[in-house]
């Protein structure tokens, strides 16, 4: 990793323009008494001092689910895998979107590669595409979705960040909570569209149930803290690495998920996921993964130790 990539003060003055997207942070930094900036380097050894998670849990998941009307309207099946949520880690919506409106999305999707709108970043993503289309935006904040999310949460669940692939992943295994971390821990969840059939052939998503209630595996636990002026050296196949050994080392068992168009897949901030190869290169698996921030909550990158930048309005 470069000298610049690893120098915190470059992030920080980049941040230094970007008050409006990290404000919420500075708030939360004076509730808990850190004398930080909203600008500053941050990572989970800033608050390590501090309770992991609140002390008090609040209404159970069944209790926040029961009679909500977005819940009521699923069905039974639905119902039921999200009442598992908090012991599986993970959720699935069958068919939660419609044939008409994956259309519309990957419509719009097309659309925007095809002006220059969007540009693949990180090999085969396109970032943030609801940035730019207010029919993805509002899928990404459609009000049912988002009351489900929010129950699952525990906390208003908010629009973070979108990506789209029109291939498979292929991304190891691998917690959101070493990319996209928060304090107190978990005040993340992520939800998965199917913006086609998936087949073992074309990449399907796997992830390991009851995951997410191993250690949040943060970078003290591969020894990548880095310094005061520096982010650590490793680079990031160290942490796949080091995940790869400790699902070993549990016997942890894989799961994939050969969804049909229009499903989601809603998974815990420690679920431990990624995507399978792509065996069949000719295939295309046009997916969107919707990433939910609570504001409650400080939002960072543990790994580059940035604070995160909330999605623009």
């Amino acid at each position: 990793m470069s000298f610049i990539r690893r120098f915190k003060p470059a992030y920080a003055f980049y941040n230094l323009f970007q008050h409006r997207r990290l404000a919420h942070n500075a708030t939360l930094y004076q509730k808990l008494g850190l004398r930080k900036s909203y600008f500053s380097s941050v990572s989970s050894q800033d608050f390590a001092h501090l309770p992991a998670r609140p002390s008090s849990p609040g209404p159970s998941l069944a209790e926040r689910l029961v009679g909500n009307e977005a819940f009521e309207a699923l069905p039974a099946a639905a119902q039921a895998s999200l009442l598992g949520f908090d012991a599986q880690g993970f959720a699935v919506l069958p068919g939660f979107f419609s044939p008409e409106r994956v259309e519309a999305i990957n419509t719009a999707l097309e659309k925007l590669v095809a002006t220059g709108q969007l540009k693949f970043r990180y090999r085969n993503k396109l970032m943030l595409a609801f940035e730019k289309s207010p029919l993805i935006r509002q899928a990404a904040e459609d009000p049912q979705l988002r009351t489900l999310l929010t129950a699952l949460l525990g906390h208003e669940a908010r629009l973070f960040q979108s990506i789209n692939f029109l291939s498979g992943s292929e991304q190891h295994t691998h917690s959101d909570s070493i990319h996209m971390s928060t304090y107190p821990l978990g005040g993340l969840i992520a939800a998965w569209v199917a913006l086609e059939d998936i087949t073992p052939e074309n990449g399907p998503l796997h992830y390991f149930p009851g995951s997410h209630q191993l250690p949040y595996y943060l970078n003290a636990d591969y020894d990548n803290q880095g310094s005061a002026w520096f982010i650590g050296a490793k680079d990031y196949s160290a942490y796949e690495d080091f995940i790869k050994q400790r699902v070993a080392d549990l016997g942890l068992k894989k799961q994939v998920f050969l969804a049909k168009k229009g499903d989601i897949f809603i998974w815990h901030a420690n679920l431990l996921h990624g995507g399978e190869p792509q065996t069949n290169k000719d295939l295309t698996r046009k997916s969107m993964v919707l990433h939910y921030f609570s504001p409650d909550h400080i939002c960072y990158h543990e790994i580059t130790q940035r604070p995160a930048l909330l999605a623009q309005s």
